[in-house]
Parts: structure tokens; C-alpha cells; sequence
């Protein structure tokens, strides 16, 4: 699962925690209105009211100045003079925000722990430098990163990237495109290593490109089919290491010692999963590693601390020509008890937390409000993006074919959507902040904000199934003949038999999903439907999914964007994850030796579980349309034809149903760290929920500085 809001949410009970919250949510606005419709923050004396960034390249700086350690290893003849460190055209930062900082200084940061060992995904979301392109302005746009220019011919078939000359990795060395194809011939098309043709690399119809080098900045992606996509998706993810997003490149230079192509006496196991070369070739576990972001780790304690130090080398620069970044050095301090991590904050132990990585959440407000004194820590709230909270769908392709068939009604599931009190959910779990939906993609996606008629679109999909309404609910269920035949008080299948959902989720899923799932059980036993939270063993859970053997899926939310192309999944079935597991599972393998195998075998019994969506209906519809998107060039015709899949999901519909989209997610900076953004100076108010739009590495935490840099040394 993607979605930031996965990691770590927490939920409270309904009552007096509610109402002490939705007080501190309204002291954090920098308005007097309410947290739902501004969800602000107060801006500090010192930070600007700048909104956005420039999307067109800043020019070089006449001039550069670096960090006075560096100034010494210069002086001393250890290091390069900065202009040979620098590529002939930096990277100069677009933020409106930003201001010229101080040098130096140590920022406290948290780790929490990850399944099997101390580095978690969430520490390389603090670093853009390995993304190729950049989005710019909560992913309204896309600018320049590595690749300082890019074109493509008239059908987007074939790209042309233009790396910024002079680039070097954290020890000096060149960087070239070699350390790219390194990766894609030594790797990617290598059937030993694990990694594969990322989406950018494959044409609409989904044939892996073909990429070549013509010289050592210059790399030249060619396709059978247009690819129209391809600028959005070498923005999305932080990329460069493992568990978030395809690396793209590694420094051939390093690597090749740990790969038997180059090094005959490399173990045989070189390319598994923990193995030597997963090991040695990751910056965020190995310090010997080079790296193109702008901290390198200097020293890894497992279980303790990571200590990451500054790129010499980094290709980043502010407008006045100051390099990146400001901060010598990051402690981060690994901490498996979140509310022991919660303690340190308020004592004034940490310098920054970005929430959603701790589970620091709104819940927690009042509490970080109120210990603001001795942590002196501010609470900034960005806005999330989610387009549902907390998610609930049916196993559209469930294998009993009396319950299959009535949850394929639409009735149905839009009635099961009007019987649900969002209002009391909104109160309950989010403090009254959001806004209640059926659930539709990230209202941040650029379809609903390019026009008027994009606003519609998004309007009519939000509000489609979105009112409380027990009395129509009971009535589509009449309709149905989901009726009470035995006089219990519970409606039954048509036939008679005994009707019961399942709301199914991981055994260890947090507050937030289980609290709305006992809304669920309320409010649709009120008007007959009997349902029954079911905890089901985390190993086992997503593979019963895909198999579709579950009834439903409740602890999960929908966070994606910048658009509903990067990410298409949510709107289309394309894969086992979401509403249609089987038929998913059937598109997943179109194009394959699969798609013509076991056609006479039992759709759950087929390797893997697959199923073909009915003639005409609605996910043949879905699919059929986005197969022309993956093939269209033109911006404003995908678009529209985004439009064309959400009216079938607004006619169709709910395929997943919402309950409060786009709620804050808490950071917490303290006082005198500058040019941390404000809600205000964010385009869109922020961006923070989806891993493809990695947040904060796309606001850049390389210029953020302290007002004075000696008071916070290591």
C-alpha cells in the first residue's frame, strides 16, 4: 500500500477529546473561519508570505558561497574549489518561500522502526536529489531535477532527457548516464536482480521501452506506442534506493565491485532480497555509498541513531547562490515506542517531525499545543490530499455468485453510502476538519482544478452517494428486495437467506479505521443491514484479497495524485488490489502467455485468481476508455476522458466509498528553524498524503536553516 495515511494514523474516542481538539484546530488557523474550510496555521514572525513556486528555471547565481567547513577543506587542499563541485547549471531552488539562510548546525529528527531492522521508508522521503524531474507546486506542475531539459516528438513516443553537465556523486566522481544504464542493463534487464521496468518505462501499451545513451548527459527513451506520460511519472517518488520508487540510477562506479559481471568472486546470492548487492548499493544503509542527494549518511548505530552529514557535492542551490544544504547534519534517533517518541517531543528533544511518518496526528494536537512551552515546537498543518479518510469497498468480485450479484447493484452500495452519518465521522475522528465524501481521487488531482468543468466533475462524484439519507437507503434496499422476511429486524438476501457484511482489515490496523467501522455496524444495522467488523491476520490479509475470498477491505484510504493517470488504479481496475480483485487480476495479465491460459478452469482456482468483467458493463467501460488515455498525447483530451471514467463511477457507483476527504497532517518545527513552508505558502495549501508526490522532499528540507546555527551543534 502507497498511501501515507497508512503509516501510522491514530484515532480518538468520540466526547471531550473531540471537542478539546477541534478548539486547538481553530487556534492553529491563521483565520478566524473554521479548520474545515482553512485548516491553517499561524506564520511565525519571521516567515514569508510567498505562495507557490516558479515553474519556469531561476537563472545561475553570479556567484556561489558554500558552508564555512567546507570553505576550510577547500582552503586546506582536501576539497574541490565549489565551481568544480557544481555543474555547469545548478539546480536553483523555485520556492517563493525561501530565503537566504545561515550555515551550520544539527537538526534532532525521529526514525521509527520498519519490519526487520532500524531504516524505515520514511527516512528517504527528506531527499528529492535522485528524482529525475520535480513537481512543482503541489503537482500542479512539473520542473526540471537532474534533467535539466526534456522533449519528446509529436505522438510522445520517443523522450529526450538532457542531464545538467558537471553532476557528481557524494565522493567526488562523475556523475554520467552510465550510472543509469548500469541500472537498466545490469538490472532491470537482468532476470538474477529483483528490479523491473518502472511505469515511465513502458508505452500505453505497456511494452518495456528501449533505452540508450548517446553521450554521458543525454538519454534518449523510446517506445512502441505514445507515452504521454512519462514527464509525471519520472517526478513521482523520491526514487534512488530501495522501498520508495525505482532507483533509476546507482554509481556504476561503486556497484560494479558487488556485481559478477564486473567482480568474478561475488557470491551467488548477490542479487537477493537482503543480499550483498541490496546491502552495499544503498545510501541509506551503507555510508560508503555514494549518493546525489543533499545529506550522505555518515554513521548508522541499528536500533539508535542515523547520522547523515552534507553533500559536498550536491547540484542544488538557492537564488542568491548559497549551496545546499544549510544544516551541516541530521541525527534522526531510532525509537520503537511511539509514544515514547511522543514524550520526547514534548520535553523538547526534536527539532522537526513530520507527523504522518510517527503517527502524530490530530489526535494530538492539544496535547503538542498545550507542551509548546517546554518543546517549543510549533504545529504547522499542511493539508493531507486524501480524497476518502477512511476507505470501505466491497469484493466486487465476490465468490459467492447470490452476494456477487447484489453487491454488483448499484442500489446497493449507494445505499449502503446514504446510510452512513459522515457528519458524526467527521466530528469523531477528524476533528471536524475535511469535508465529507463519497470518495473520489485526491481533490488536489488536476482534472478538477484545469475548469469549471472540472470542478463539476469532482463535485458530482463527491456528492453522488455523500448524504445521509436512512429513509432513501431503506427504500433502494426495498427496491432490491433486501427486505426483513423473518422479522428480526435485519433485511435478507432476496431469496430468504441470511444477509451479513463483513467489514474485514488487518488484525494490527490503527484506531482511525476500526472507529469509523463501528459507525458502519451503527449506523447500517438503523435501517436492516446487518455487518460485523472481522480482524484478519496481516500476513495472510492482502493474499485472501487478491484471491478474493474477503468480503470487503476497511482500513485503507485513497491519497493519490497529482492527477488520475500517475496513479490510475483507484479510478480503474488494473490490478488485485482494490475493488475488483479478479478482474484486476484479468487486466493485469492481459498481453501475457497467462491471458489465454486455464480460460476452462474456475476463475478462483486459476494461478493467479482472474476473472473477465461482463460484456458492456462498467469496468469493461472503465477499462476500455483508459486504454485510450495511456495512448493520448494530448493533455486536454485525457482529461476529458477522465471525466468520461468518473461519470461512470458517479452512475455506477460507489466502487469504494469515502467518508472525510482532504483532512490535515501535522508537522512540527521548532522555533527559530526557517524556511519551513506554511499551509499559505503552499499552492494548493499542501500535498502530504500520497508517496508518489513525496512529501516534505518536495518542499525541500535542504533549506531549511536555523536563525542561529551555534545554539544547535551535535
Amino acid at each position: 500500500m502507497t498511501e501515507k495515511a497508512m503509516l501510522h494514523r491514530r484515532t480518538f474516542l468520540y466526547g471531550t477529546a473531540a471537542a478539546a481538539g477541534a478548539v486547538m484546530l481553530g487556534a492553529c488557523s491563521s483565520t478566524g473561519s473554521t479548520p474545515a474550510a482553512e485548516g491553517g496555521n499561524t506564520p511565525s514572525a519571521s516567515s514569508s508570505t510567498a505562495k507557490g513556486s516558479e515553474t519556469k528555471p531561476l537563472p545561475k547565481p553570479a556567484k556561489f558561497q558554500e558552508a564555512p567547513m567546507l570553505a576550510e577543506q577547500v582552503q586546506a587542499g582536501t576539497l574541490d574549489p565549489i565551481e568544480k563541485r557544481l555543474p555547469e547549471n545548478p539546480f536553483v531552488i523555485p520556492h517563493k518561500w525561501v530565503k537566504p539562510g545561515k550555515f551550520g548546525g544539527n537538526l534532532l529528527m525521529i526514525s521509527p522502526t520498519a519490519t526487520g531492522g532500524a531504516i524505515d521508508a520514511s527516512n528517504k522521503e527528506y531527499m528529492y536529489g535522485h528524482t529525475l524531474l520535480r513537481w512543482l507546486n503541489d503537482g500542479l506542475a512539473i520542473g526540471s531535477g537532474m534533467v535539466e531539459s526534456w522533449e519528446h516528438n509529436d505522438d510522445a513516443s520517443e523522450w529526450t532527457l538532457h542531464f545538467r553537465k558537471g553532476m557528481r556523486w557524494s565522493d567526488g566522481h562523475p556523475w554520467s548516464t552510465e550510472d543509469i544504464m548500469f541500472w537498466w542493463n545490469d538490472l532491470v534487464l537482468n532476470e538474477d536482480h529483483t528490479d523491473t521496468p518502472p511505469d515511465e518505462c513502458k508505452s500505453g501499451k505497456g511494452t518495456v521501452a528501449t533505452l540508450t545513451a548517446p553521450d554521458d548527459v543525454t538519454i534518449v527513451m523510446k517506445f512502441d506506442a505514445p507515452a504521454p506520460l512519462t514527464a509525471d511519472r519520472l517526478a513521482m517518488w523520491v526514487k534512488g534506493t530501495i522501498g520508495n520508487g525505482p532507483k533509476w540510477m546507482v554509481p556504476a562506479h561503486f556497484a560494479k565491485q558487488f556485481h559478477p559481471k564486473y567482480t568474478k568472486s561475488v557470491p551467488k546470492n548477490w542479487a537477493s532480497a537482503g543480499g550483498l548487492f541490496e546491502l552495499k548499493v544503498d545510501f541509506s544503509r551503507n555510508p560508503e555509498c555514494p549518493t546525489m542527494t543533499g545529506w550522505r549518511l555518515k554513521a548508522l548505530k541499528e536500533g539508535q541513531t542515523i547520522t547523515w552529514e552534507r553533500n559536498p557535492y550536491y547540484y542544488c542551490v538557492m537564488p542568491n547562490g548559497d549551496q545546499l544544504p544549510y544544516v551541516d547534519t541530521l541525527t534522526m534517533s531510532v525509537v520503537q515506542d511511539k509514544q515514547v517518541g511522543k514524550l520526547q517531543m514534548q520535553q523538547g528533544k526534536l527539532d522537526y517531525v513530520h507527523g504522518a511518518f510517527f503517527g502524530v496526528d490530530l489526535p494530538d494536537i492539544s496535547t503538542m499545543k498545550q507542551a509548546e512551552k517546554t518543546s517549543n515546537l510549533d504545529v504547522i498543518l499542511w493539508d493531507g490530499g486524501s480524497g476518502t479518510g477512511s476507505v470501505f469497498f466491497l469484493n466486487y468480485d465476490h465468490p459467492d455468485p447470490k452476494f456477487r450479484k447484489l453487491i454488483r447493484e448499484p442500489k446497493f452500495r449507494k445505499a449502503l453510502s446514504m446510510a452512513t452519518n459522515r457528519g458524526e465521522i467527521q466530528k469523531a475522528i477528524y476533528f471536524n476538519t475535511g469535508e465529507k465524501t463519497t470518495g473520489t481521487l485526491s481533490p488536489k488531482a488536476k482534472e478538477y482544478i484545469v475548469d469549471d468543468e472540472g470542478k463539476k466533475a469532482y463535485q458530482e462524484w463527491r456528492d453522488s452517494a455523500v448524504k445521509y439519507d436512512p429513509e432513501a437507503a431503506k427504500k433502494l434496499f426495498d427496491e432490491l428486495g433486501v427486505v426483513d422476511k423473518d422479522g428480526d429486524g435485519l433485511r435478507e438476501f432476496p431469496d430468504g437467506s441470511k444477509l451479513m457484511i463483513s467489514l474485514d482489515y488487518p488484525a494490527n490496523t490503527v484506531d482511525e479505521h476500526k472507529q469509523k467501522n463501528a459507525f458502519l455496524e451503527r449506523d447500517w444495522k438503523a435501517v436492516g443491514i446487518n455487518a460485523r467488523q472481522n480482524p484478519v491476520a496481516p500476513d495472510g490479509a492482502s493474499d485472501q484479497w487478491k484471491a478474493g475470498k474477503l468480503t470487503s477491505t476497511t482500513a485503507w484510504e485513497v491519497g493519490d495524485g497529482p492527477n488520475h493517470l500517475v496513479y490510475p488504479q483507484w479510478l480503474v481496475p488494473i490490478e488485485p488490489e482494490r475493488y475488483c480483485p479478479l478482474e484486476g487480476q484479468w487486466y493485469n495479465v492481459r498481453g501475457t502467455p497467462d491471458e489465454k491460459r486455464q480460460l476452462d478452469v474456475d476463475p478462483y482456482k486459476r494461478t493467479p485468481p482472474r476473472m473477465e468483467p461482463e460484456k458492456g458493463g462498467p469496468i469493461e467501460q472503465l477499462w476500455t476508455i483508459y486504454d485510450q488515455t495511456k495512448v493520448e498525447p494530448d493533455e486536454m483530451k485525457r482529461t476529458r476522458l477522465v471525466w468520461d471514467m468518473i461519470k461512470i463511477h458517479v452512475e455506477h457507483g460507489p466502487f469504494f466509498q469515502g467518508s472525510v476527504a482532504n483532512t490535515p497532517r501535522v508537522v512540527l518545527a521548532r522555533k527559530g528553524l526557517q524556511n519551513v513552508p506554511r499551509k499559505e505558502n503552499l499552492t494548493q495549501g499542501g500535498f502530504a498524503n500520497p508517496w508518489i508526490h513525496p512529501t516534505p522532499a518536495v518542499y525541500d528540507p535542504e533549506t531549511f536553516f536555523w536563525d542561529n546555527p551555534d545554539e544547535h551543534t551535535v
